[in-house]
């Protein structure tokens, strides 16, 4: 059985993301895609949450156009791509934002706290996400 194989559901996603240094998240302005190194994610309540500013370019452009793609590699476990639409309706818990604070905070950026108006979190409607071997395949994964 291959690693893709093997995950299957949110926590198992968000724990893959997790299991890397960065993955990357896919927007798109106009007809120009942008790609952009993320790091944090977290799961509450069967969703899976991301963290970002509203200063951002990201921020704007998923607010323009909520559709996004991302994807992450780890050496000798195949790949995950998950693609969805942005909802930007942060309604993170606290645990959740002070756990993005913290992450935010320790990769340098700069935020008043975990209740810093720019700092804001989204999760995904519509997800769909695959495990991918070098063989070719795409495994769902279900959410």
């Amino acid at each position: 059985m291959s690693y893709a194989e093997k995950i299957d559901g949110i926590d198992a996603l968000a724990h893959y993301l997790a299991s890397v240094p960065a993955w990357y998240l896919a927007t798109c302005e106009g007809d120009q895609p942008h790609v952009r190194p993320f790091s944090f994610a977290a799961v509450e309540d069967g969703r899976i949450w991301f963290c970002t500013a509203t200063t951002k370019d990201v921020y704007r452009e998923l607010a323009a156009n909520p559709k996004f793609e991302l994807t992450a590699w780890r050496p000798g476990s195949g790949w995950v791509i998950m693609r969805g639409r942005a909802d930007l309706d942060d309604r993170a818990s606290d645990e959740v934002r002070r756990a993005g604070f913290e992450h935010m905070t320790g990769l340098g950026e700069s935020y008043d706290g975990p209740d810093d108006d720019t700092l804001t979190f989204f999760t995904v409607k519509d997800a769909e996400a695959w495990m991918c071997d070098i063989d070719g395949s795409w495994t769902p994964v279900k959410l």
